[in-house]
């Protein structure tokens, strides 16, 4: 039979970025079903604690972590912090991100500023300030939440794609750094999942049916789907994958 407690994650401790809502709170959920103790973060205090409440109404052992993933001083004060009073980050889950749609004749410059600082400059200040904490005790868990627009590209969200091609090379970097110190540094790259961020994909008829075509698997993916993905990557079962980006998309990379 297979060793299944190499999937256990009871003891360790994750922060995720961007936890209060979709694929955050729903990874949340299941490194908390594997065992693990959770951080939350975000920066909207009153949503973070309505999340914090639903997990730990389901047994979850949970720490709110309030502080914005885009400002660097702010989020290696807040895990040095952490680290210093609570106790250490194991795994930590670089999910934090946002999209704007315009085509990309037009699209505003601030906007496109607003995606490198939110989609990578996170990834960056994040991963940072735990991987130091990581590599004094030898061994750590990064995954950063990257997309199918790693590989592929869509009309009107160009500096979307560019932010989640970096997320992809930034997490190479990471494992090309940190792995001789006894980190693991791995990408999920979502397909499209029915989430907050997508909900204006969601409600149009048009595109679903186009995406519902387009996907080998024929339908939007559910956010619970990502957790087996996420479960692998921060547990000991994945101890030799380093600067890999693991496509959870229904099919849509492997098809034309």
């Amino acid at each position: 039979m297979a060793d299944l407690s190499l999937f256990d994650l009871s003891g360790r401790t994750a922060l995720i970025t961007g936890s209060s809502q979709g694929i955050g709170l729903a990874l949340a959920a299941g490194m908390a079903k594997a065992g693990a103790s959770l951080v939350l973060n975000g920066r909207d205090e009153v949503k973070l604690a309505q999340a914090a409440a639903r997990l730990r109404e389901a047994g979850a052992h949970v720490h709110m972590l309030p502080f914005d993933a885009t400002d660097h001083a702010a989020s290696r004060t807040a895990i040095d912090h952490f680290e210093a009073s609570v106790g250490p980050i194991d795994i930590c889950i670089n999910n934090a991100g946002m999209q704007h749609r315009a085509p990309l004749e037009d699209f505003p410059a601030e906007a496109f500023e607003r995606l490198l600082r939110t989609n990578i400059m996170s990834v960056f200040n994040v991963g940072q300030a735990v991987a130091r904490h990581m590599i004094a005790r030898g061994r750590g868990k990064i995954i950063n939440i990257a997309s199918v627009q790693t590989a592929l590209a869509r009309p009107s969200i160009a500096p979307y794609t560019a932010t989640k091609g970096a997320v992809g090379n930034l997490t190479k970097g990471m494992a090309t750094d940190w792995a001789r110190h006894g980190l693991q540094c791995n990408a999920i790259a979502p397909g499209y999942f029915d989430t907050p961020l997508n909900a204006a994909l969601v409600a149009d008829p048009d595109f679903s049916a186009w995406l519902e075509k387009r996907t080998p698997a024929g339908r939007w993916g559910q956010v619970e789907e990502l957790v087996g993905a996420c479960v692998f990557l921060a547990s000991n079962a994945s101890s030799f994958v380093n600067g890999h980006t693991l496509y959870v998309d229904g099919g849509i990379t492997a098809s034309l």
